[in-house]
């Protein structure tokens, strides 16, 4: 069966002025849709038909770099979506104990997140994961996904320019500004916690 592109779980425009339906239309209909169509048509017919999109970016790494590139990038946007919400919301009493053992206090995380954001050269994500209970701020280049490691993502921002260029242009540290400030989803990231397991793509 082929993978979908998963839907926006927000109406287009929820996340303006952050993110704007402008954004949205081109990041989640043309580039994540054409990430979703490249690995259907790479996958077709073959072993991995039929395989949840986690097993498939596992079997890509290192031996088909397109097809790792484009279900990795598949997988990727789907969390990002998830990593979002107009509101925020707020950390459940779990994972802000792990929080303020990790950084010291939801202010020092958002500012690991934005200050690793803007670090990080080129495209790219920055990710809040946890591994052996305890959390971190990893960071992976171009396409390079969580998705088969061995961490659990909680939380991942997108620093492709495609992710903010129409809405800030050059100004990464005015989208990350944006984001981390009001619109990462804690809900999102305390379930995935709670979970202790990947989150996989549906």
């Amino acid at each position: 069966m082929a993978f979908q592109l998963s839907p926006l779980p927000y109406a287009p425009d929820a996340l303006d002025p952050a993110i704007s339906a402008e954004t949205l239309a081109f990041h989640h209909g043309k580039h994540h849709q054409a990430y979703v169509d490249k690995t259907n048509a790479a996958i077709e017919g073959t072993d991995h038909d039929g395989k949840s999109l986690e097993a498939v970016i596992a079997a890509a790494r290192g031996s088909s770099a397109g097809l790792f590139n484009n279900s990795a990038q598949t997988w990727n946007h789907g969390f990002y979506w998830n990593s979002l919400s107009p509101d925020g919301g707020e950390p459940s009493a779990e994972l802000k104990t792990k929080i303020d053992e990790a950084f010291g206090s939801m202010d020092e995380l958002k500012k690991a997140l934005k200050e690793r954001g803007a670090g990080h050269f080129a495209s790219g994500w920055v990710w809040l994961a946890e591994k052996g209970g305890k959390l971190s701020i990893e960071e992976s280049h171009d396409a390079d996904t969580l998705a088969d490691s061995e961490f659990n993502p909680l939380l991942t921002i997108d620093v492709w320019e495609h992710a903010y260029y129409l809405d800030h242009q050059n100004k990464r540290p005015s989208y990350l500004d944006a984001v981390v400030d009001g619109k990462l989803n804690w809900k999102f990231a305390s379930e995935n916690l709670e979970r202790g397991s990947t989150w996989t793509y549906a």
